[in-house]
């Protein structure tokens, strides 16, 4: 277990329990006590959690963590749901991404693709429109690829942008795809995100798009979290892990959602 998996796993050990001792997480993460008490320190410092003598308290942002801190969870299931969302990607499309740590591994595969290539020689075989700055910042390099950047505010959590600035751009472009990371999808309610301004913007994309593909990990399933970002009926294609249950992925399609388990 690397350092950003083990602060993540203290994180969410903390906020489950809402309180734990220094020796609980030692024997749980199978660290020695010393490096337990750095990492609170250090989460402390951050404001993620509240340091206690002998422990730490949950702190109320601990839900929504910062994206870094979320990379290494199903890193293996989001490399491959990311490369099957760009698999969908067709030269000449203009496709929509979001932020979040499923959405930068689809386009860090659309990215890597060497088959994309403009069929009048022109460099561009793609656009793609997204309000992630780390997203944008991986891809302007890519020769294949036009990146189009919505305005706004960035939200550290998850370095996309927000807010009324973002909605001009959206308003104004037609997507052949919008693929969407989201904080929780359920077959009832739809898929959903913690922060309100990221659903209002994915939302927008999403009614940009000719068709709407979710992309998340089977632990997102299930569940719902603050603020809607689409129903059941307005998603077209969910892309999840092999660790989706049958009745799980039944229940998807019963309400009218196709389901890739890759």
């Amino acid at each position: 277990m690397n350092r950003y998996e083990r602060l993540n796993a203290i994180l969410e050990l903390v906020a489950e329990r809402g309180r734990i001792d220094v020796e609980t997480l030692s024997g749980e993460l199978n660290v020695s006590t010393a490096t337990i008490r750095r990492d609170l320190d250090h989460l402390a410092q951050q404001q993620f959690l509240t340091r206690t003598r002998g422990g730490a308290v949950a702190h109320s942002v601990a839900y929504d963590l910062p994206l870094r801190y979320k990379t290494a969870r199903q890193a293996t299931e989001k490399q491959r749901i990311g490369q099957a969302a760009a698999d969908l990607v067709e030269v000449g499309m203009v496709i929509g991404i979001n932020g979040g740590t499923t959405a930068t591994e689809v386009a860090r595969a659309i990215a890597t693709r060497t088959d994309l290539r403009s069929p009048d020689g022109g460099r561009r075989a793609v656009t793609i429109v997204t309000n992630a700055v780390n997203i944008a910042n991986e891809l302007t390099v890519r020769p294949h690829v036009k990146i189009v950047v919505t305005g706004g505010v960035a939200r550290p959590q998850s370095y996309e942008l927000a807010g009324p600035l973002a909605t001009h751009i959206l308003e104004g472009v037609s997507l052949d795809l919008a693929i969407l990371g989201v904080d929780a999808v359920d077959p009832m309610y739809g898929a959903s995100a913690h922060h309100e301004g990221e659903a209002d913007i994915n939302k927008l994309m999403a009614s940009r798009a000719r068709q709407v593909v979710v992309v998340a990990d089977s632990s997102k399933l299930g569940s719902q979290a603050f603020a809607r970002i689409r129903r059941p009926e307005e998603i077209d294609l969910l892309i999840t892990d092999v660790g989706v249950p049958d009745d799980a992925v039944a229940k998807f399609e019963e309400a009218g959602v196709k389901v890739m388990c890759v």
